[in-house]
């Protein structure tokens, strides 16, 4: 009988769509082993040698050389979203291991597929999530919640407003655009960007296509804005040349009442300066959803509760919930069982949205 191995699905949803597939023995494996040393290698190796299909996440278990020539038996790994860096696709090519992936995007039914409104594109739940935790910055929303919770003063700080705040955005693709015509529309804020490529006319461009009067974005230098945005956020593609965008200097560049934050990619900041700038309270604060490391390890330095007291700056952390929802997560599991099924039917030949 065919064999799946369900990895890091921490909300147990996939078992509930890979049911309905006859003659296939299903098992979930929901506590992610990151494959960074080769005894964690081996622990994985062990773990999903016997499995031809994988069912993998974004973002969670990374797929190395060494983990792939590892697994002998596997012949189809099913990752989500429309690309997945964590997956050496060279080696899994070489291998003879097909990447395939569920985009979200397919027109498909499913008996355990909930009736779900998905957001429009100009409205997605990454910005959400984005501004989501702005706001709670903002308002020291979490650190006010856990005061009263443990019997402390009422109130313990001051928050602040975002109009006519400068919203700086660090990559101005479709997410950066979102976000900025949030910020405009939304809280009255004014918004510059920069990227390496990034001209005024492309900046035009995405406010005309974000539906934003002409200059409603301007294109600055990366110290232009580090050294005039009230709140600095990152929507940037992660790739060896944006890797440690935001380092210590970047930080020291930035004004003492400032945010920093990330919803894109952990690595796009170099973790341990920012640690050390926000342990000395070099800037106001930092939100974020993304880790050089996820799941976060209980032991990481992030996890404390100290945030905000002695001189520290305010942190808000969420565990990359930027995509996790209903509307998404549901979805990307309909569309991996719909890939397994082909599979089972028609071999690798009849698997959609094959990326290597």
């Amino acid at each position: 009988m065919p064999s799946l191995a369900i990895l890091d699905d921490y909300a147990n949803i996939g078992p509930t769509y890979f049911k309905h597939i006859e003659d296939l023995n299903v098992d979930s494996f929901p506590d992610t082993i990151p494959p960074n040393t080769p005894e964690n290698i081996k622990k994985l190796a062990a773990r999903l040698g016997q499995y031809p299909v994988i069912s993998s996440m974004r973002e969670r278990t990374p797929f190395p050389r060494d983990l792939l020539a590892a697994l002998p038996n596997l012949k189809l790994l099913i990752t989500t979203a429309k690309r997945n860096r964590a997956i050496d696709m060279v080696a899994a090519r070489e291998l003879g291991i097909v990447v395939a992936t569920a985009p979200g995007t397919r027109d498909i039914t499913h008996p355990e597929l909930p009736s779900l409104v998905a957001p429009s594109p100009e409205y997605d739940a990454t910005t959400q999530h984005c501004f989501a935790l702005i706001l709670a910055l903002a308002s020291r929303i979490p650190i006010e919640d856990a005061t009263l919770r443990s019997g402390g003063p009422f109130q313990t700080g001051l928050g602040f407003t975002l109009s006519n705040k400068v919203y700086g955005a660090v990559g101005l693709g479709r997410l950066g655009t979102n976000a900025a015509r949030t910020a405009v529309l939304g809280f009255g804020m004014k918004v510059i960007s920069w990227s390496a490529n990034l001209t005024q006319e492309k900046a035009d461009e995405a406010a005309a296509n974000a539906g934003l009067p002409k200059g409603s974005i301007k294109a600055v230098t990366k110290e232009e804005l580090l050294k005039t945005a009230d709140v600095v956020s990152m929507h940037y593609v992660l790739s060896d040349r944006s890797r440690g965008t935001i380092g210590a200097a970047e930080i020291a560049m930035m004004k003492k009442n400032a945010i920093l934050v990330n919803t894109s990619r952990g690595p796009l900041i170099d973790e341990d300066a920012l640690l050390d700038a926000l342990n000395r309270g070099v800037i106001r604060g930092a939100a974020l959803d993304v880790f050089n490391v996820e799941p976060l390890p209980l032991e990481s330095p992030w996890r404390t509760t100290s945030w905000g007291e002695d001189g520290r700056s305010l942190v808000v952390l969420s565990p990359h919930m930027g995509y996790v929802n209903d509307e998404t997560m549901h979805k990307f599991y309909a569309e991996q069982a719909d890939t397994v099924q082909r599979y089972l039917a028609g071999g690798i030949e009849a698997v959609p949205d094959v990326l290597n």
